[in-house]
């Protein structure tokens, strides 16, 4: 088993440069599957989620070969079987893209229902409500996902929530569909403007992208492509409210500051001071951390991927701040950990009253899933003593290299590993 280990507190300062963007590479990645030719993709975050995606598209029959440390080609020239077995597809939820790709390219699909984070229950209907319009049959049947179609046609879809993996996976299952699709209450996130460009840029034509409705000219044939990937928007987010936490004066490089307007305003109300600049964004403070209240809302709303870190730093602010979760039913999940580290947070269904105190003190604690992880690793490194965090798995689904970086920061964090049988001995 390993674990981190986080000895606080400490002030954040330096530069950090952020990878390529988590949500918009596990959706780009399985788009290959509808090349004709070879993709290459720059700026590819070295996360364990791309690593279970390469491991997926190699079995199906893919070659996969990493040019650099942050190029992959990709050539899925030979793949003729349509099955994601439940060995892989059970470690992410953005499994389910390869339904769209494997049904366009293959007219079938077989997908095990999705894993990954476990806060909230995370229906596919809009997805198989999307897949049937286009004129698919699908089903669940001993968990699998199964969509098959003899030919996929336009059609007109509207979404009843604006679902991100609904939107996208419908994208991707429409790009090659006979006729016009036209998608009305999509989602809007970065990451599916950079999934249409992607596709775009194969011969694709997606109209609309980052706006209430997309409008889908199907074709017949896309071609290879060089394509980079966009910032991540979260990893910024994190290491912004990192340095506000800790006090500290970071310089956030190669960002798209647009993205984290949301974030930047909260931020500043809670007592940081952020410059814009036109690829880096640096967030400092000297002040006291001050109350806000935050609800989270599908973009450009503030992001639900950011508010366990807020909350971590609300932990920490004067006064007391009220944080609404208004797009997952479960996602308070990690306030048990922070309150083992002394944080006073009183939840009640989907909102959390955060008293804050001065000064949170070292204690066990574990990521409960991808951002709850980077919220009790915030929160340690503004914790007096030694904190170590168990489930890092989840830390280092989204996060390339994060102790690296942090320590590049200042941060005082390890990993370390504890042998299996002196882990099953003290249990």
């Amino acid at each position: 088993m390993e674990k981190f280990i986080v000895d606080g507190p400490v002030r954040l300062t330096g530069e950090v440069t952020i990878s390529g963007a988590k949500n918009a590479a596990v959706a780009i990645i399985p788009a290959t599957l509808l090349a004709q030719g070879k993709c290459v993709i720059e700026n590819i975050p070295n996360i364990s989620d791309v690593t279970v995606l390469f491991k997926i598209l190699r079995g199906l029959g893919a070659s996969v070969q990493m040019l650099d440390r942050t190029t992959v080609e990709i050539d899925t020239t030979y793949i003729t079987e349509p099955v994601v077995p439940y060995e892989l597809a059970r470690y992410m939820r953005a499994s389910y893209y390869l339904l769209g790709t494997l049904l366009t390219r293959c007219n079938r699909a077989s997908v095990s229902m999705p894993g990954g984070c476990n806060f909230g229950v995370r229906p596919i209907d809009q997805h198989m409500k999307g897949f049937e319009a286009l004129g698919a049959t699908v089903s669940i049947d001993s968990g699998m996902i199964n969509a098959q179609a003899e030919m996929l046609l336009g059609a007109h879809i509207y979404f009843d929530v604006a679902s991100v993996g609904a939107t996208i996976n419908v994208m991707l299952a429409s790009v090659k569909a006979k006729g016009i699709t036209i998608l009305e209450n999509c989602a809007k996130e970065p990451h599916i403007v950079d999934l249409a460009n992607f596709l775009n840029s194969m011969g694709a034509d997606i109209r609309g992208a980052g706006t209430d409705v997309i409008k889908i000219h199907g074709v017949d044939l896309l071609h290879g492509t060089t394509y980079s990937i966009i910032p991540d928007q979260i990893e910024a987010g994190t290491y912004m409210v990192a340095a506000a936490a800790t006090g500290g004066d970071v310089l956030i490089k190669n960002v798209i500051p647009k993205h984290l307007e949301s974030i930047t305003e909260k931020l500043e109300k809670a007592g940081a001071v952020v410059q814009e600049y036109d690829d880096s964004i640096r967030v400092t403070r000297e002040g006291p951390l001050a109350k806000v209240n935050i609800k989270t809302m599908p973009h450009p709303g503030f992001p639900t991927d950011m508010q366990p870190q807020m909350t971590a730093l609300l932990a920490l602010a004067q006064g007391t701040s009220i944080v609404t979760e208004g797009v997952w039913d479960n996602r308070f999940r990690y306030v048990d950990e922070l309150r083992r580290l002394g944080a006073q947070i009183q939840v009640d269904g989907k909102v959390a009253v955060v008293e804050g105190v001065s000064q949170l003190k070292a204690a066990p604690v574990r990521a409960v899933d991808l951002r709850a992880g980077a919220a009790v690793l915030i929160a340690a490194m503004t914790a007096e003593g030694s904190t170590e965090i168990e489930d890092i798995e989840y830390i280092e689904r989204g996060y390339e290299r994060i102790v690296e970086k942090l320590t590049a920061l200042g941060a005082h964090v390890r990993k370390a590993i504890i042998p299996d049988h002196i882990f099953q001995e003290a249990l």
